[in-house]
């Protein structure tokens, strides 16, 4: 494994890390928990150390299961959770509703208090506000963030899917060590928007959807069929519509393009695809989803894997005859 520090102040974490989203059971369809407790335990084996989860993977569901997986191994592990979607279960617990206001994000279904007794843990290593809430001022937020960390409850704080000018905002009011954001080589609008302000602001990139939500794993064809209860299935990818019957077939075949490069450069797609995200330094880690061991394994392949630019000139102009993809940030 090849480490990467989180900002100049950050945790030091596996350049490839373990996306929790799946194990909420509720967004991926069926999930086979024993199988993915393998995983996990390979993960930590072959040195993974980031494991990234949230309240709204599964309602809560994915924290819960992660502590049970993690157990005494908890220690070995930089634990990432988030603060700011919230639900109630005695109305319709979806959709999600953002608030970061200090009641909700402390003492909420999806507040740090619940959040530590689902983990089983004392404390978070990072814990990082999952969108952007308009309606809450961000010194409200941020205070929380700092009061968590000065009280020993978590050690880092960070953002998920927050603009440059938030994250100036932010910065001011609390030490970011992270912005996590959607980035794969169906997706650079992070890349074109926002990381050149991260690395001015010393904040370090969590690249999530790192194989394009499954669309880069290698294991998608035309004969591919989702469950009804995987949001990949109403074809929206965090607003771009990469994944509709209209676009997908199309970018199924810049896929099978994909593929053929990474046959010829000697590594499976997912290896070629994680190897593009961590080519930039700005990126910490990249995370993937992985529910079998056989995964975690393939993964690995990346960290060795320099794309020169030749290559770099071919993957751009591959990527240039996809379809659904979209310049505006999602918000």
């Amino acid at each position: 494994m090849k480490y990467r520090a989180m900002g100049s102040h950050g945790p030091l974490v596996s350049a490839i890390g373990f996306g929790c989203w799946p194990m909420g059971a509720e967004d991926y369809g069926p999930i086979d928990d024993r199988e993915m407790a393998l995983a996990v335990d390979r993960a930590i084996d072959v040195g993974v150390t980031l494991f990234d989860t949230a309240p709204a993977y599964g309602h809560g569901r994915a924290e819960t299961v992660l502590g049970e997986m993690l157990g005494p191994r908890r220690k070995d592990v930089v634990l990432v959770s988030k603060c700011g979607l919230h639900w109630d279960w005695e109305a319709n617990p979806r959709p999600f509703r953002r608030d970061s206001s200090r009641a909700a994000i402390l003492d909420g279904p999806g507040g740090l208090h619940e959040q530590l007794r689902r983990l089983r843990t004392d404390y978070l290593d990072v814990w990082m506000v999952h969108w952007p809430d308009v309606n809450v001022p961000f010194q409200e937020t941020m205070e929380v963030l700092v009061s968590a960390r000065d009280s020993g409850k978590v050690r880092h704080v960070g953002v998920s899917n927050f603009s440059p000018p938030q994250l100036r905002a932010c910065k001011q009011l609390a030490p970011l060590v992270t912005n996590q954001v959607g980035y794969n080589l169906f997706d650079r609008r992070w890349e074109i928007h926002a990381f050149e302000t991260c690395r001015e602001l010393d904040i370090s990139v969590m690249a999530y959807g790192s194989l394009a939500h499954g669309l880069l794993s290698g294991t998608w064809d035309r004969a591919t069929r989702l469950d009804a209860t995987d949001w990949r299935s109403r074809g929206m990818a965090f607003r771009q519509p990469l994944l509709t019957e209209e676009n997908l077939p199309q970018n199924l075949d810049v896929v099978d393009r994909l593929m053929d490069v990474a046959a010829r450069v000697g590594v499976s797609l997912p290896q070629l695809a994680l190897a593009w995200v961590l080519r930039d330094g700005v990126v910490a880690t990249a995370l993937v989803g992985c529910r079998r061991p056989s995964e975690v394994d393939d993964n690995l392949g990346a960290l060795d894997l320099s794309i020169d630019d030749e290559v770099l000139g071919e993957l751009d102009g591959i990527m240039q005859g996809a379809a659904g993809q979209v310049q505006e940030l999602p918000a």
